[in-house]
């Protein structure tokens, strides 16, 4: 047991013991303070240690953040059935071995059938706030774990996206440049138009080099303007065939997906005029498509592979749909996810960070909502009870209140712990993968 178990359990005790020696005591004297002691001690340590335990060995077998509903239902039966023991077990104690005020026949009798009841009402409300303390300290702490994450992963990701962003600088200047050198041997006055229409390039890739997504209208117009460039070093050697759908206009991409792959096309293809190589850009099924056939070049060197890599990981930084690639004798194609919005990756994970302690926050309310009913439902119920019994014993009416009252708290438990907020999100998703399905 912690020492500040072992404090909070002595100040319990003392607690007790003065309200007991004062109110029911009839003789002021030292020897009957030090036997209420000791009696309030032996209830306080049982009780108390024994619900420790029990709340320990729950934390163990089934935390709150991982099984709730288990927790919650277990929570309950363990302090119903282990504060029945424990209280039969201290006032068996107290009354017959210590006191000698009752035999055992007369302590599992009708005569102590009240003192008991009413000991474990007291007990089951003192456990109902030790493990509602507990649940909120484990929220608590499991809330600002998933904060700390959800931190880090988005300084991770937004490392990790500036990363994946900034290879294009220096992977596109090379091939430009290869490009370039070639042109100044074989076509001098074309390479001061291709330099002129490089730098053009170049503009559009610092523009777009901070965003996560473009419009496939303004990556399709900087890939033309590249293809030309291409066009003018390989002239008849290289077809393009543009023919996205006017719909996919509006919708987004990586930014410099098309010029990395038109790259790639040129790079592992060879294309002399008897034999082009044909590259073609068009929509297919909410993706966009590049497709060349295949005229494998022999590479003196092994690609690294940057590219097509690049796009792959920047694409899953800002969505779930994958980049396929299709590959065979006769064709090699890329399919690249069009997507309908305009996610941010860094933004997101900001927002997903405040919506969980919101989460976190709201599931605490709840549940200390119902817990402080439950601690209403131990206070009022006994001393209705006790009302009821030493008024007007004949005329039991205390069931009426204590069965209402239970069923409404019932449901209070069933809406926090079982068919609440997360019951219905649950059941939203399986209906909306059920109609994607059809």
């Amino acid at each position: 047991m912690k020492r500040k178990s072992i404090i909070i359990l002595l100040w319990v005790t003392l607690g007790t013991t003065l309200f007991f020696f004062l109110f029911f005591n009839d003789e002021k004297t030292f020897k009957n303070f030090g036997i209420t002691f000791l009696i309030c001690t032996m209830y306080s340590f049982i009780l108390g240690f024994g619900n420790m335990i029990i709340n320990d060995f729950l934390n163990r077998k089934f935390p709150w953040s991982e099984t709730t509903r288990v927790r919650a239902f277990l929570s309950v039966i363990s302090i119903i059935l282990g504060n029945f023991i424990l209280v039969y077990f201290c006032n068996y104690i107290n009354y017959v071995l210590i006191q000698k005020t009752a035999t055992v026949e007369e302590f599992f009798s009708q005569k102590y059938g009240f003192t008991n009841w009413f000991m474990i009402n007291v007990a089951l409300l003192i456990s109902a706030f030790l493990h509602a303390k507990s649940f909120m300290e484990e929220l608590k702490k499991t809330s600002k774990k998933e904060v700390v994450e959800q931190k880090l992963i988005a300084k991770s990701a937004n490392a990790q996206f500036e990363s994946l962003k900034n290879q294009l600088d220096p992977h596109f200047l090379f091939n430009s440049l290869n490009v370039l050198s070639s042109l100044i041997d074989e076509n001098p006055q074309q390479a001061q138009k291709f330099t002129a229409s490089m730098s053009k390039i170049y503009r559009y890739v610092l523009e777009q080099k901070d965003k996560e997504l473009v419009t496939v209208e303004d990556e399709l117009e900087f890939a033309k303007t590249y293809c030309e460039l291409l066009k003018t070093r390989f002239e008849d050697s290289v077809d393009f065939v543009f023919d996205a759908e006017k719909e996919d206009y509006r919708r987004f991409v990586v930014p410099l997906s098309l010029q990395l792959l038109l790259e790639n096309c040129i790079k592992h293809n060879f294309a002399t005029s008897s034999k082009p190589l044909v590259i073609r850009v068009f929509s297919e099924n909410d993706t966009l498509c590049i497709e060349n056939n295949v005229q494998v070049r022999e590479q003196i060197k092994e690609s690294s592979g940057i590219g097509l890599a690049n796009i792959v990981q920047r694409y899953s930084l800002l969505t779930k749909r994958n980049v396929f690639i299709e590959k065979s004798d006769d064709y090699f194609k890329v399919k690249l996810p069009v997507l309908a919005d305009k996610p941010n990756v860094v933004s997101e994970k900001g927002e997903d960070k405040d919506k969980a302690y919101e989460r976190a926050q709201k599931r605490v309310k709840e549940v200390k909502s119902f817990y402080g009913n439950l601690i209403s439902y131990c206070i009022v119920i006994p001393f209705l009870i006790i009302i009821n019994l030493t008024t007007n014993p004949k005329n039991i009416w205390f069931f009426f209140p204590m069965l209402g009252w239970g069923i409404g708290l019932i449901a209070h438990g069933m809406s926090v712990f079982a068919i609440g907020k997360k019951w219905e999100e649950k059941k939203i998703r399986e209906i909306l993968e059920k109609q994607n399905k059809r």
